[in-house]
């Protein structure tokens, strides 16, 4: 990853309806991203994206047509795994690609339209046989419910009060009140948390993230070139990829390590890239789609010891100036959801210290995941010197 940057960042604006096409939701972030970069689309010759949606609702070859750039120039495209953990190890690809000379410049986009969905996402699980003819039966399916067996278990093993889990609602919810766009932001307090609708006991509407439309993008070039661009690069020190016991969505519901996250093995991974430990890092933007999400995180990717999680929600304090501070701009809770794409995006400005009141002090180096099962990524970036 030596010598790899991002140079330019952009989303479109989240809603929870975006009636347009969504190429036009992707190319209003590409062109956010270029703009922000100060690049034109012709330097643009190389393109990496999650696997699973992107390749059939918006190929790289869209993306160059909508750009104007000539079929017959020599791109770099490649797909790497899926979902939100495909988009957060991107800047593996790109640093091959960047590396060997077979592209200059390297575009990472990703685009979703959740509202399309009639019955939302757990639509996609109903497709399954297996969990038609065995699971729903029992009222075991929907992501709140897998993310509630987790909590329960965890429970069960070391204890979890309900202000543990409130607590990484309310960070989220605090910083998303000093993030231009986010979804969430009025106030919450505990009281106000305990008043949330209990979903899959014990968690809330307030501990399920956000399903809305929205798209991201970045982009991605050497250190060398970067310094030549219109904004301080962010440097791509580590990135690491780990996976689950069990294959796919079966995760949820057949992983025999249920209490461990495959961000056990990416975080390792990318520290060990970066040469940093979880001391280094001033912040952290961890995938957050329920908040027992999160307190796993903590300890797989070794900032506490397991079962210590919840606890250390509550003990590190929820300010920009205490320890660790989380999710930044509000995260899948209460800013929107485009699978990491968003938490990349925040970690990119506040290494480039633009974040205003919502600034993590003297920020230098900061931790991305994203889970895109049975996958999970972890992505070390530090500020420019």
């Amino acid at each position: 990853m030596k010598g790899i940057a991002i140079v330019g960042v952009g989303e479109s604006t989240p809603v929870r309806v975006d009636d347009r096409p969504l190429m036009t939701m992707v190319m209003e972030a590409v062109d956010r991203a270029l703009a922000d970069a100060g690049l034109r689309p012709s330097d643009i010759d190389g393109f990496v994206s999650e696997s699973e949606l992107m390749p059939r609702s918006a190929p790289a070859e869209s993306i160059m047509a909508a750009l104007g750039l000539a079929p017959e120039d020599r791109f770099y495209v490649e797909y790497g795994l899926p979902y939100g953990a495909g988009l957060v190890a991107a800047p593996q690809l790109a640093a091959l690609a960047l590396a060997d000379g077979r592209a200059r410049t390297v575009l990472c986009w990703f685009g979703q339209q959740l509202s399309r969905y009639s019955h939302g996402p757990r639509e996609t699980y109903a497709e399954d046989p297996n969990r038609v003819e065995l699971e729903m039966p029992h009222g075991w399916f929907g992501q709140p419910v897998y993310f509630a067996g987790m909590a329960q278990r965890y429970a069960h093993e070391y204890g979890l009060k309900p202000e543990q889990l409130a607590v990484v609602a309310m960070e989220a919810r605090e910083h998303a009140q000093r993030t231009p766009g986010a979804l969430r932001t009025a106030t919450m307090t505990l009281e106000d948390y305990r008043r949330s609708p209990m979903i899959a006991s014990p968690l809330r509407a307030a501990d399920c993230c956000l399903v809305n439309d929205g798209a991201v993008a970045f982009i991605m070039t050497t250190m060398e070139r970067a310094r030549d661009l219109r904004r301080p690069p962010v440097v791509v020190a580590g990135v690491g990829t780990g996976r689950a016991p069990v294959e796919g969505d079966a995760v949820f519901t057949q992983n025999p390590s249920y209490l461990t996250t495959p961000a056990a093995q990416s975080g390792p991974q990318a520290f060990n890239e970066a040469q940093l430990g979880p001391s280094d890092v001033d912040f952290v933007e961890l995938y957050d789609c329920f908040t027992i999400n999160t307190i796993l995180q903590y300890e797989d990717l070794g900032f506490v010891g397991k079962g210590e999680g919840a606890r250390y929600a509550v003990d590190k304090g929820r300010r920009l100036t205490d320890a660790l501070p989380t999710n930044t701009h509000g995260g899948l809770l209460s800013h929107s959801y485009t699978l990491g794409g968003g938490h990349l995006i925040e970690a990119v400005k506040q290494l480039r210290h633009e974040r205003g009141d919502a600034q993590v002090p003297d920020a230098q180096v900061g931790l991305v995941t994203a889970l895109g099962v049975p996958y999970h990524s972890s992505l070390i970036l530090r500020a420019s010197t």
